[in-house]
């Protein structure tokens, strides 16, 4: 007696098939798809159903409610919910399905924990015992022009490895940066970058061909790379004493943390972020809550003391 067809399967791989063949994904975005689906499929075969026309949207909800419980975390679960809801439309416009049941799913929100920076002092430590010429070295004299402008301007470790001769605009008081999503934004430079910039570009062209485009460059010539910089600052670190590991990243949120505190002016930082949303700002930068207590009783009618 032949076997009942597999509907739940047999539609998942034409899915799989479409994702390689039409769309041509990644192979690896491929394989993401198929262990969220066949993860789910299971789910609904533990409840008996074999249709996709009997999964509604309380199947979806409890299949992430269990994934939640087991651990998954947030980027994760809004993954498979995306490989669901895409799969949906794929059966709906081969009509094997009438109805998409992962629309109005929404996986739990990512707790956004705020990122760990470098105080003041501990700023002072990393640089300046970098400030004045770094001796003969090229190499040192280009790291202390890069984490200086980084702390300077809150660039973002892309941003500061794709700078350009020409975004000096024949000028080191300010950069040109064209920051996530092509967006271009002119951010001020501060006393201490402009000398460490300046007394690079001194030197550039012991390393840099006349031909190079890129600002930083390695020893090769070649555009200073994102790992090249990351390592090269950790190392610092650990010759200056600081105890911890540290990032570019952490240079970026020490300056929004550092102007935000002094000024209190987040629609400024934002600005100098680069950030599109204010809400992304909110939460990147902190002010502690004595400074807030103070706005607010200086600010508020109601608050006001006598």
């Amino acid at each position: 007696m032949p076997s009942s067809p597999d509907y739940l399967a047999e539609g998942l791989e034409c899915y799989l098939s479409y994702l390689r063949h039409e769309r041509r994904l990644a192979t690896l975005t491929c394989e993401h798809y198929a262990r969220d689906l066949t993860h789910f499929l299971a789910h609904c075969r533990e409840a008996g159903i074999t249709q996709w026309s009997a999964i509604d949207e309380g199947q979806v909800r409890t299949w992430v409610a269990q994934r939640h419980r087991r651990g998954l975390g947030s980027r994760s679960l809004q993954r498979g919910l995306s490989a669901l809801r895409s799969l949906f439309r794929f059966l709906q416009r081969e009509q094997l399905a009438s109805h998409n049941p992962a629309t109005s799913v929404q996986a739990p929100k990512q707790r956004r924990t705020l990122p760990h920076t470098l105080d003041a002092d501990s700023m002072a430590q990393l640089l300046d015992n970098q400030a004045g010429p770094a001796g003969d070295d090229p190499l040192a004299i280009r790291d202390r022009a890069v984490y200086e402008l980084i702390y300077s301007a809150g660039l973002r470790l892309a941003e500061v490895a794709a700078l350009n001769l020409a975004d000096m605009d024949g000028s080191t008081t300010e950069l040109r940066i064209t920051g996530k999503g092509a967006k271009t934004r002119i951010v001020p430079v501060g006393r201490m970058a402009q000398e460490a910039v300046a007394d690079w570009l001194k030197v550039r062209a012991q390393l840099a061909t006349p031909q190079q485009s890129a600002l930083f460059v390695s020893r090769r010539g070649t555009r200073l790379s994102h790992r090249a910089i990351q390592q090269r600052l950790q190392d610092r670190a650990q010759q200056q004493g600081l105890g911890q590991q540290v990032h570019p990243h952490m240079l970026r949120h020490a300056f929004a943390t550092h102007l935000l505190e002094s000024s209190g002016d987040l629609r400024a930082v934002q600005e100098l972020l680069g950030h599109a949303d204010i809400s992304t700002t909110q939460i990147y930068t902190h002010l502690d809550f004595q400074r807030l207590a103070a706005v607010y009783d200086q600010a508020h009618p109601r608050a006001r003391r006598k």
